[in-house]
C-alpha cells in the first residue's frame, strides 16, 4: 500500500483561503490525497462565514484550527498551494509549488464567501485531475 500525496495549502492567517482548498480537496477526492493547511500569522480560529460555506458542501470543520505552517510542512509536502502568489514561505518546497491569486474574505459575508469557495473548487478539481494523471 502506498501512501497518498499531501498537498499543503497556505495562506496569511489559515482562517480562510487555505481551509477552503485543504476542505474542498478532502470532499472532491477523499482518502486521494492528504490535505492539510497552514498560515504564516494563523487566526484564532477558523472564518465562521468559511466554515459555513464548507458545511454547505458536506465538509467537516468542527476540528479546524489555524496552524502556523513549518519548514518541515514544506519539506515533507508533494504539493504546496499558496493562495496568494508571493508569499514568504518559512524555507524551501521540496515538492512542487503552485501558486494561486484568491482575495481574503476576511469581511465577506456568505454570499461572497460561496462564489469563492466555488471558485477554489475549480481550481482543486483542475489539481485533482492533473495529479491523478501523473500517478
Amino acid at each position: 500500500m502506498t501512501t497518498p500525496p499531501t498537498v499543503l495549502f497556505i495562506c496569511q492567517h489559515n482562517a480562510g483561503r487555505s481551509q477552503l482548498g485543504a476542505h474542498l480537496l478532502g470532499v472532491i477526492a477523499p482518502d486521494q490525497f492528504i490535505a492539510s493547511s497552514g498560515g504564516l500569522k494563523p487566526a484564532d480560529e477558523i472564518n465562521p462565514v468559511v466554515a459555513e460555506s464548507l458545511h454547505e458542501v458536506g465538509a467537516d470543520t468542527s476540528t479546524a484550527r489555524p496552524r502556523l505552517v513549518t519548514a518541515t510542512d514544506l519539506a515533507t509536502a508533494d504539493v504546496v498551494v499558496t493562495m496568494k502568489p508571493g508569499l514568504q514561505l518559512p524555507g524551501p518546497v521540496r515538492g512542487r509549488l503552485v501558486e494561486w491569486a484568491f482575495p481574503n474574505p476576511e469581511e465577506w459575508n456568505l454570499e461572497g464567501v460561496r462564489a469563492m469557495r466555488d471558485a477554489v473548487g475549480t481550481e482543486v478539481h483542475g489539481l485533482v485531475a492533473e495529479l491523478r494523471s501523473s500517478r
